[in-house]
């Protein structure tokens, strides 16, 4: 069945042949929890002359404007050890079932060994109206890291009383006589 296929290099795609990479950006597996209003398709971190950035490529499936994150960046050795890097909020603008792809302005310092990858969870998600937030995140992305897919995080969602826009009737005028 494959026996007539065959590569001829002359007239094959020339970027094709020389498979470099495009970057040096560092890929980072990311742990989906599926009840979150938001989904990352790509994360990488991206060096420069200041240091490490997070890069996200991500998307709202909801209905409300998204207003930032957190996040918990874990490092697992070959050996199956789990070390918590970083645990950071950041704050973005992302509409209604919108998608983006952002490059955090925090530095991210990791020395990272020979064998280690990089795991990423989103912990919280932060709209003007609500706040989801996983239950032991810390447990599931631990379980996640050491080949454990059993433990399925759950998801509370909660009314954010701090940023939504305060209830009830709109400015109150009275009138001289």
């Amino acid at each position: 069945m494959f026996q007539d296929l065959h590569v001829n290099p002359e007239t094959s795609c020339k970027s094709c042949l020389n498979m470099t990479p495009q970057s040096d950006a560092l890929p980072i597996e990311v742990f989906q929890v599926l009840d979150l209003p938001l989904s990352i398709h790509e994360a990488s971190l991206t060096k420069n002359e200041r240091g490490q950035f997070l890069q996200l490529s991500f998307s709202n499936s909801s209905d409300l404007k998204i207003l930032g994150l957190r996040y918990s960046l874990v490092s697992v050795a070959a050996q199956g050890g789990v070390q918590i890097r970083v645990n950071r909020t950041e704050g973005f603008s992302l509409p209604a079932y919108g998608m983006k792809t952002l490059t955090f302005k925090t530095a991210i310092k990791l020395g990272l060994k020979d064998g280690e990858r990089l795991l990423m969870m989103i912990e919280q998600v932060i709209s003007r109206e609500s706040i989801w937030e996983v239950v032991k995140a810390k447990d599931a992305i631990e379980a996640y890291a050491r080949g454990d897919f059993s433990v399925v995080p759950s998801v509370m969602r909660v009314t954010n009383q701090v940023d939504s826009p305060p209830v009830g009737r709109g400015p109150i005028y009275f009138r001289k006589n």
